[in-house]
């Protein structure tokens, strides 16, 4: 493994942006790291060995970059993410971002696991195809201080955007660029991620990029009209429901301030101890170990009434994340699903597919459960992807 210590390589200037964060700062390069250094060959076999059968045109160089981003109060933090760029010979690259699903290990996140996670294979299949592809790890995992504000959008979109530019910095660093178009896709969690970020593209918040298609998969962007009434009422899953409210409550809560003390959300024994759980330091085991099996144990009476008939603190937690399919993309999108999934009900898809005024939504089945949704429909995304930017040869 190779380390290159990199300068930040932005001036700052005189133009500051929220809570007086120089704006010149956002997306500067704090360090790169050279994780994988793969022939063509090595690249077939690392992909293969996660299950990946997409085509394999070229070795890959992926580095974890940490850069300069914000936090969820606007103030100055960093973050770090994977930018994999392809071993061909072609100076100026069109961009694929992918938006990894949820992870509660700091260790998990894409720029710091190529073995135990699929996310830095994936994202490296793109990659593998010609194009330069990042994959944020989100504030709060992989090398980002503190703990990770679970399905926020509007930190998922900033630390994407900030990547992109960092990813800029390290392009040409290599004696490349980026063109300026962004393919987006993303699962699950990525889902929500990816239709945020490619509406920030899309009204112009990222400077020199645009959006050129979309991808998400299995995403739950309905949190208020879906994804809370199913987790209560059964068609999520109670242990994954639990597992989700969980999750999202405690995250929500250093954000929107929806509780004084754990015991107004969580009954006892979980009370005291659910925060902890989500310190980035415990696996999806032993947080399930120690929480119940149904959302009713978990939450207090006064909480489920408060997420059925949402109101103050928690309707704007819900609202502000709730945004990323209000918008008309003038762009194709694509929006996967699978119509027996327990986790991410479809109706998230159908929902979001409205809101956007019409998007192609794409049932991979009743039988399909929710991790195999990405793994179905990821060779078709690349296929897609490759009809609307073609990655250049050679």
């Amino acid at each position: 493994m190779i380390k290159e210590m990199v300068a930040a390589g932005l001036a700052l200037s005189g133009m500051h942006g929220m809570n007086g964060i120089p704006t010149a700062a956002r997306g500067s390069v704090v360090s790169v790291t050279r994780v994988a250094h793969l022939s063509r060959a090595d690249t077939t076999a690392y992909l293969r060995g996660d299950g990946i059968t997409t085509p394999v045109r070229y070795g890959v160089d992926a580095y974890r970059v940490v850069y300069r981003t914000v936090d969820a109060s606007g103030g100055a933090t960093t973050a770090s993410g994977l930018v994999a760029l392809p071993g061909s010979r072609a100076r100026r690259l069109p961009v694929v971002a992918y938006e990894h699903g949820t992870l509660v290990l700091k260790t998990d996140a894409p720029s710091t696991d190529g073995t135990t996670r699929p996310d830095r294979a994936r994202t490296m299949a793109f990659a593998a195809n010609g194009y330069a592809a990042v994959a944020p790890d989100y504030l709060g995992l992989g090398e980002g201080p503190g703990r990770h504000p679970y399905t926020h959008a509007p930190t998922e979109v900033s630390a994407s955007a900030d990547l992109l530019r960092a990813t800029g910095t390290l392009a040409e660093r290599h004696h490349r660029s980026l063109d300026g178009r962004v393919l987006v896709t993303g699962f699950s969690q990525g889902g929500h991620a990816a239709m945020g970020f490619g509406k920030a593209l899309r009204t112009g918040e990222v400077p020199r990029f645009r959006p050129a298609a979309l991808a998400a998969v299995s995403g739950p962007y309905d949190v208020q009209g879906v994804e809370t009434p199913a987790g209560l009422d059964g068609r999520v899953a109670p242990r994954n429901a639990v597992f989700y409210f969980a999750y999202w409550i405690t995250a929500m809560n250093r954000i929107y301030h929806l509780y004084d003390r754990p015991a107004e959300a969580f009954q006892e024994p979980y009370a005291g101890l659910v925060e902890g759980l989500f310190d980035g330091r415990h696996d999806e085991q032993a947080i399930a170990g120690a929480l119940p099996a149904d959302p009713q144990q978990l939450l207090t009476p006064a909480f489920v009434n408060w997420a059925r008939q949402p109101s103050g603190a928690l309707l704007r937690a819900m609202r502000e994340s709730d945004g990323t399919c209000s918008w008309r993309p003038r762009i194709p999108v694509r929006l996967y699903a699978g119509s027996g999934d327990e986790n991410v009900p479809i109706q998230n898809a159908r929902n979001c597919a409205a809101r956007l005024g019409g998007a192609n939504v794409i049932d991979l089945g009743a039988n399909v459960d929710h991790n195999a949704s990405i793994r179905l429909a990821l060779p078709g995304i690349l296929t897609w992807f490759e009809q609307i930017v073609p990655a250049p040869r050679g």
